[in-house]
């Protein structure tokens, strides 16, 4: 069947209808809808917070035990992996974290210092030291281990089971039964669709401001619609290039250049740092993270107000989970070939060391420079903003304007890679039964490329409420908490019809061989959707 008539119009266009409307309404009535998307997310928060800590906490136990049994050495799908290791971890960084990664990597830490959570006190040294421990599990094993769930079910929905269609009500079809052509699942991919729009608006929007604001201060230039416009232009134009190239010879190479230099940069600031500081904040974050992992993971702080509970780490988790869809169907895309064993690694461990030593070089430098009486980044934070702050510990580095102009020239990079990846994930969402080995079309992909542009420059310029914006991001996660659980569910019941009888050393053997199952006369064959044969295969 061509490429173009498999293309999901109806999809295309509803989603377009919807984020059309929401764009309206935010346009027209801006206070309305701020006060009902607050109201709506305390009840929320209020009502699923508990809940939703729990399932974050169930992911990390879940993806650990999967890691070390034998499901572990399952392989998905047929044949050596694509990419190289390297290239393959930096591709689900990016793929995982936006640009705007690289704002709170200077500044989350303020916001724990002056409310923090555990019922530690406000400006405290302890608060202090508790600030980057909190950032560290916020960007740490949590998130990493529900984006490796939601990856590990796509995956192998789509190289072990052979299931067509490279979509998230195509995965949630497989393990239920509901029909993706039906009003259900229908729903499932615009809400996703939704959703990731929502979730780059905030990304582009706080980029694009970081930059602007830092070039203002670095050149002179006026800040507002025309600088942030042309930033965003110069974005599409890269990362459409990349997209219509391809992940092999595009993403692959982005991927490189932003993981690559982002990790430069970290090591850059901590030999330019206090270097000893810097060391020694970023082990004791870790110590004190992992003491208090769980405390972190389901403090509720059910007899105070639960603010710090609900307003961070309930967001976070929601937030992250609106990207699990897009970051699922990348992954799935990147890592045919390898085992369940190796995603999980990749993911958990190569996520976490990659925002751990971004994070806690720049924070401890920020916590270096505000303990110096340097620069007082949460005083400066209510008066001048988080842009203009990132700017001054930028330019407080020897070479300051130098490493200024590299870190707005990496963040540009970043957000470029990440867009090509989303661009790759919503155009497998609109193309029909997708197969094993197959990309959606240039065309397609480009398509995308510049609606994702298209709707940001929209909301800058008519300058929407973004917390509103952030709000209605969140709420919209609340269904993906229902699907990651139907995956969940999904991933585990395969798992157990298809090798829940081989013992441990024959699915390390047929990984080994590169094969995802096997025949009743003990020949090599792939699995096609149901469980391998029983006879004589304990052995």
């Amino acid at each position: 069947m061509p490429a173009v008539h498999r293309v999901d119009i109806p999809l295309i266009l509803s989603s377009i209808l919807v984020i059309g409307l929401t764009v309206a309404g935010l346009m027209l009535f801006p206070q309305q809808s701020m006060a009902l998307s607050h109201q709506a997310f305390e009840a929320t928060t209020r009502v699923f917070g508990a809940v939703i800590q729990m399932i974050g906490f169930l992911c990390v136990v879940l993806i650990g035990w999967i890691a070390f049994s034998k499901y572990g050495n399952i392989r998905l799908g047929e044949g050596k992996p694509q990419y190289g290791n390297v290239s393959w971890v930096f591709m689900f960084i990016c793929a995982g974290l936006g640009s705007a990664t690289m704002y709170w990597a200077f500044m989350e830490w303020t916001f724990y210092y002056v409310s923090p959570g555990l019922g530690i006190v406000a400006r405290s040294k302890e608060a202090l030291e508790f600030s980057i421990a909190y950032s560290f599990f916020h960007w740490g094993i949590t998130p990493w281990a529900i984006y490796g769930i939601a990856s590990l079910a796509m995956a192998y929905h789509f190289h072990v089971r052979k299931n067509p269609g490279l979509s998230l009500s195509a995965a949630v079809e497989a393990i239920t039964g509901i029909r993706s052509a039906g009003l259900a699942g229908r729903l499932i991919d615009v809400i996703f669709l939704l959703a990731t729009f929502g979730g780059l608006i905030l990304t582009i929007t706080v980029s694009s401001s970081t930059i602007s604001k830092g070039l203002s201060m670095l050149f002179g230039l006026d800040e507002g619609f025309g600088l942030e416009a042309a930033l965003v232009i110069a974005v599409t134009l890269v990362f459409s290039v990349s997209s219509w190239i391809g992940i092999g010879s595009g993403m692959q190479r982005l991927a490189h250049a932003a993981c690559g230099l982002t990790l430069v940069f970290a090591i850059i600031v901590l030999a330019l740092g206090p270097t000893g500081f810097i060391l020694n904040n970023v082990a004791n974050a870790v110590g004190l993270m992992m003491q208090n992992f769980v405390h972190m993971s389901l403090a509720t702080d059910p007899v105070g107000s639960g603010e710090f509970a609900r307003g961070w780490t309930v967001f976070y988790w929601l937030f992250w989970v609106t990207y699990t869809p897009g970051v699922a169907l990348f992954v799935t895309r990147v890592s045919r070939g390898r085992t369940i064993k190796e995603v999980i690694c990749a993911m958990v461990l190569g996520g976490c060391a990659g925002c751990w030593v971004f994070f806690g070089s720049l924070q401890s430098f920020a916590i270096a420079q505000f303990l110096g009486g340097v620069i007082d980044s949460p005083a400066l934070l209510d008066d001048s903003g988080g842009e203009a702050v990132v700017s001054m510990l930028l330019l407080s580095l020897p070479m300051g304007k130098v490493l200024a102009l590299v870190y707005f020239f990496l963040m540009l990079v970043f957000l470029a890679s990440h867009l090509d990846a989303v661009a790759f994930s919503i155009a497998a969402t609109s193309m029909r039964n997708l197969q094993e080995g197959e990309d959606p079309s240039p065309g397609l992909r480009l398509f995308w490329c510049v609606m994702l542009a298209a709707i940001p420059l929209a909301m800058l310029y008519i300058d929407a409420p973004l917390h509103t914006l952030k709000t209605v991001v969140s709420l919209a996660a609340v269904p993906f908490i229902l699907v990651l659980l139907v995956k969940m569910h999904g991933l585990l019941k395969w798992m157990r019809e298809d090798y829940g009888h081989l013992p441990a050393h024959r699915i390390e053997a047929l990984s080994n061989e590169g094969l995802v199952g096997i025949g009743d006369d003990d020949v090599s064959m792939p699995l096609s959707g149901r469980s391998v044969s029983r006879a004589g295969l304990a052995d």
